[in-house]
């Protein structure tokens, strides 16, 4: 079982949503698979998570739009 980085206690998959403020406006992506701590909910992501976050905000960045929402689950 992998254990919480912060609290170590153990962790649980999940998904959760992320706001990222962008420099035209607000990015917010839902149903992001995730490990979450049952005791301290600490989020904590794969790194191929990680990297897929990152190239959805690089995507977004030429929308330029002032609100966007993606879902993890279709941009994956």
């Amino acid at each position: 079982m992998i254990k919480c980085m912060r609290c170590g206690k153990d962790v649980y998959k999940s998904t959760t949503a992320e706001a990222i403020e962008m420099d035209f406006g607000l990015l917010v992506i839902r149903n992001i698979p995730c490990y979450k701590c049952s005791e301290c909910d600490e989020i904590f992501y794969s790194g191929d998570v990680a990297l897929k976050i990152e190239e959805i905000t690089e995507t977004v960045k030429q929308f330029s739009q002032e609100l966007t929402i993606i879902d993890y689950k279709k941009a994956a």
